[in-house]
């Protein structure tokens, strides 16, 4: 593997303010390439480290889908469990047709209360323009900010990624375990995988080795002129849908504990890391998104598997290649900056064969 690329490429990204954050490459025990470039505090001058946890917006997916799984396992839910049943919400509807696996796989039709997709995710601020981030605080706290519209489909029809879904399977999985939904993937996820550095720490307490976000301020040209916090653009705790903080060692041990079944059993391990939703085809390549897992395929053939995530100050990849046998986690304390990285990583890792 051509690493000596890998780094002078990425650290040129740094200087051009392009890249700020850490890169590790991993087969089995073996670290194939660890990196780190920019600063994990701009205002400080403190540099990126490897150890430092960092901010993961949607990979924080994964993490949400894990936990229903096991709940499913112990009996306490099941795919086909209809939401409106289990939460028996009053501020919002629910079609009656909506299940679990739906909101899994994105394919549930219900309106997103911010449609990622069709959005910049730089737009996510503009949620807290009249209602105030710090305000959210636990999971029910979003659900002033779901859309009174009607489904967008019929549940089951199509995907189309939502937020709001993973919203409800976070507060699904605090009635069926009768805790937070925090403790328990702390507990469940976190502390099953070996996850020492990985948590959801509230942004406005001070916390050790954690990364801050960065957000850039762009001139008339496009240039970064400066650069501010992401305090106040993303809720100060995190949520089901995003919000967890962790190292890329970390991440590395979950998608290994995942593989591995010690956190699902052999069946459930077998069925969240195979291709299950609606088979999406783009000018870029040919995706499908399965139980909380993202999969880019050539054909039937898996490329790779995991999920990505980017929110204000915020972007993340970690994926892993089966055929490969290589884990890739990028963590970007910075808006935007980790596809151009994926993508040159991704070929070198491609054209091992």
């Amino acid at each position: 593997m051509n690493t000596e690329q890998i780094d002078q490429t990425v650290r040129q990204m740094a200087k051009e303010n392009k890249f700020s954050g850490v890169i590790l490459l991993s087969r089995g025990d073996e670290a194939l390439f660890s990196g780190t470039y920019g600063y994990a505090s701009r205002s400080w001058r403190i540099l990126n480290d490897i150890d430092m946890a960092y901010p993961l917006a949607s990979v924080t997916k994964m993490f949400t889908a894990v936990a229903v799984l096991q709940l499913i396992e112990r009996g306490l839910l099941s795919f086909d469990s209809k939401v409106a049943n289990i939460l028996k919400l009053t501020s919002i509807s629910i079609p009656s047709d909506v299940r679990i696996k739906h909101l899994l796989m994105h394919t549930s039709g219900i309106p997103d209360y911010f449609e990622e997709l069709d959005e910049d995710t730089d737009d996510y601020e503009g949620l807290w323009t009249h209602r105030p981030n710090y305000s959210v605080k636990k999971l029910e706290d979003f659900l002033p900010l779901f859309p009174n519209r009607f489904p967008l489909f019929d549940a089951g029809d199509q995907f189309s990624y939502n937020n709001a879904g993973y919203i409800l399977l976070g507060l699904m999985i605090e009635k069926a375990s009768g805790e937070s939904y925090f403790n328990y993937v702390r507990k469940n996820v976190f502390a099953r995988a070996g996850m020492g550095r990985s948590d959801f720490p509230s942004l406005d307490y001070i916390e050790e080795n954690v990364a801050e976000g960065h957000i850039p301020i762009l001139n008339e040209d496009g240039d970064v002129a400066g650069w501010r916090r992401n305090i106040y653009a993303v809720p100060p705790h995190g949520a089901s849908d995003g919000g967890a903080f962790s190292s890329a060692q970390d991440l590395v041990d979950f998608m290994r504990a995942l593989r591995d079944g010690k956190l699902l059993s052999e069946e459930m391990t077998k069925m969240i890391l195979t291709p299950a939703g609606p088979i999406n085809k783009e000018a870029a390549g040919t995706w499908c998104y399965g139980y909380g897992i993202v999969f880019v395929m050539d054909v039937a053939e898996v490329i790779r598997l995991g999920h990505a995530g980017d929110d204000p100050g915020i972007s993340a990849k970690v994926f892993y290649y089966p055929k490969q046998n290589i884990d890739m986690i990028i963590l970007g304390n910075q808006s935007h900056c980790v596809d151009e990285p994926a993508a040159i990583i991704h070929e070198i890792i491609m054209n091992e064969g």
